[in-house]
C-alpha cells in the first residue's frame, strides 16, 4: 500500500492539520539523534512511498499526536535523555503494539538480547544497508 509522505522538521509541528490526520494513520516514526542518519532514513522511506515523521529524541515522540497514528517505529537505542530501550519499555507498559525496528551502533550482545526480548521486529547494527530497513518494514513481515 502506498502511503502519503509527511514532511517535517525534527518533530511534528504544533499546528498539525487535523483534517489530514485520518490519512496519516500509517506513519513510520523515526527516532534518531544523528541528523545525517535521520535524513538518510527519511529519504529512503520517502522514495519507497512511506509517510514519515522524524524525531530527534524519545520525549518528542511520546508527546506527539503522531504517536497514536504510528504504524511502525524506527528507533535508535542510544538517544539523549530517554534511551530507545527505555522508550520501548514505556510503550510496552502502556499497552502499545507498535512494531519497532531498533537501529544501533552498539555491538554488545546484551543490548541485542534486550531489544529482542522487548519484541522488536528487527535489530540493525550501524552501519547497515538501507535495503535491510526496507525489508524489515515489508507488509506481512512479522507485523
Amino acid at each position: 500500500m502506498l502511503l502519503p509522505r509527511l514532511r517535517g522538521a525534527s518533530s511534528v509541528p504544533i499546528s498539525l492539520d487535523t483534517e489530514r490526520m485520518p490519512r496519516l494513520k500509517n506513519v513510520i516514526a523515526i527516532v534518531e539523534d544523528d541528523a545525517a542518519m535521520l535524513k538518510s532514513i527519511e529519504r529512503l522511506l520517502g522514495a519507497h512511498d512511506y509517510a514519515t515523521s522524524p524525531f530527534t529524541n524519545a520525549e518528542d515522540f511520546l508527546n506527539s499526536p503522531i504517536r497514536h497514528r504510528t504504524a511502525a517505529l524506527i528507533l535508535d537505542i542510544q538517544l539523549p535523555g530517554m534511551s530507545g530501550l527505555e522508550l520501548a519499555r514505556h510503550l510496552l507498559d502502556a499497552g502499545s503494539t507498535i512494531p519497532i525496528v531498533f537501529i544501533t551502533g552498539d555491538e554488545k550482545e546484551a543490548t541485542r538480547r534486550e531489544a529482542l526480548a522487548l519484541g522488536c521486529i528487527d535489530y540493525l547494527q550501524k552501519p547497515f544497508e538501507l535495503k535491510q530497513l526496507i525489508r524489515a518494514l515489508e507488509p506481512g513481515r512479522r507485523w
